[in-house]
């Protein structure tokens, strides 16, 4: 059993990881917390890419103090050498007392590996404490090395009827400024940010993030099947690279978006559109872990009619719009008993609207610890009561 104050030390090394929500991609989000006779004698958490991990952060502070200590992670030390070298290592070569492992890296080059080298160096290993705090702090992270695909959030800002638009396209603004702000704090936490061209004819947006402190700008994708897009959109002056996706491409027109620094992609399906599936790993390639949908309900429509949505986090303002544009372009389903239930994670008041973050069915990717390496490493699992 994991004791009260293992619970504590865990959740001060999920706060650390949090720290580094904007910053990590594509890397997890880690947190680390080294303990030595009840007292906490080294903090690290990983800020990005390139730079050192939580691990080697916390052993610095901690020095010699980390002999015989309990560390405290939110993921499985890296096993593997990337562009830094792995973690794992540097525990043992401080010679720490016990590890215990909010949950194991699904990455394949991980799984597993780091824990049986650990216990391999005499090292006690417990994991699966607050393991699902750990997993939504990194769901974007697990969907990309378990599914070979971004999470998908999509976000929706509504009347209380569910009307997102007059019929003559205008919605600025539905919703007032401190949700436009808690939504930009969702686009900042994401790796990559989409719209269609549909929005951008309608809206001009510069898809960027604005309303909220960041030291990154996400990669803008836009999903323009017949490369549409005007020369002067401001997604396409602004600064920031712009991925456009496209089902075929017009040599003048793809030579000037080069020219103004877009990069385009040819990704056609079978009806001339552009495959939403394969643009999706082809994002995963490019280590892009949370991917933020801002569209019209065309693309909306398509992208959960194609099953490339994970969750939906809706604002809904406390107006009616009536017979306006809806959220989504979807068929009605022939029973109430056929619709999909969406399992609702949060309901939060947000100014004077309402926030509604809402997860499609079976959309948690991961494995339990107790079905994979873990016990046959630790022994029987150990999860929190």
């Amino acid at each position: 059993m994991f004791t009260a104050v293992d619970h504590e030390y865990m959740s001060r090394a999920l706060e650390l990881a949090a720290r580094g929500l904007r910053t990590s991609t594509p890397n997890p989000r880690v947190g680390c917390l080294i303990v030595r006779d009840g007292r906490v004698v080294g903090e690290g958490w990983h800020e990005r890419a390139g730079e050192p991990h939580a691990e080697v952060l916390a052993l610095a502070q901690a020095d010699g103090a980390a002999r015989g200590a309990t560390v405290y992670l939110t993921l499985e030390p890296c096993s593997h050498h990337g562009r830094t070298p792995p973690c794992v290592d540097a525990l043992i070569e401080a010679h720490v007392g016990r590890v215990i492992v909010a949950m194991e890296d699904p990455n394949p080059k991980v799984d597993g590996r780091g824990l049986q080298k650990l216990r391999a160096a005499g090292i006690e290993v417990r994991c699966g404490l607050l393991e699902h705090d750990a997993l939504e702090l990194n769901i974007g992270f697990v969907s990309r090395m378990l599914r070979r695909r971004p999470w998908v959030r999509m976000k929706i800002a509504a009347s209380l009827d569910g009307r997102t638009a007059l019929p003559d396209g205008s919605s600025q603004w539905i919703t007032g400024d401190a949700a436009r702000a808690d939504g930009h704090a969702w686009r900042a936490r994401a790796c990559a940010l989409l719209t269609g061209i549909g929005t951008v004819r309608d809206d001009d947006p510069q898809l960027t993030v604005r309303a909220v402190e960041t030291t990154r700008q996400p990669l803008r994708v836009l999903v323009d099947s017949r490369l549409e897009v005007d020369l002067g959109a401001r997604i396409v002056r602004g600064s920031g690279k712009l991925l456009i996706a496209c089902a075929r491409t017009i040599p003048g027109k793809l030579a000037e978006l080069r020219d103004r620094g877009c990069e385009v992609i040819e990704i056609p399906d079978a009806r001339g559109k552009v495959d939403l599936p394969a643009l999706l790993a082809e994002l995963a390639g490019r280590g892009i872990n949370e991917l933020h949908v801002e569209a019209g309900y065309r693309l909306n429509g398509s992208l959960l009619r194609e099953d490339c949505v994970d969750e939906l986090l809706v604002y809904l303002a406390p107006m009616l719009l009536g017979n306006a544009t809806g959220m989504v372009d979807l068929l009605a389903p022939p029973a109430l008993d056929a619709a999909p239930r969406l399992a609702l994670q949060s309901l939060d008041r947000i100014g004077d609207d309402i926030r509604v973050l809402a997860r499609l069915p079976g959309r948690l990717p991961h494995r339990r610890v107790s079905d994979n390496a873990a016990d046959r490493l630790t022994g029987a699992h150990e999860s929190a009561s």
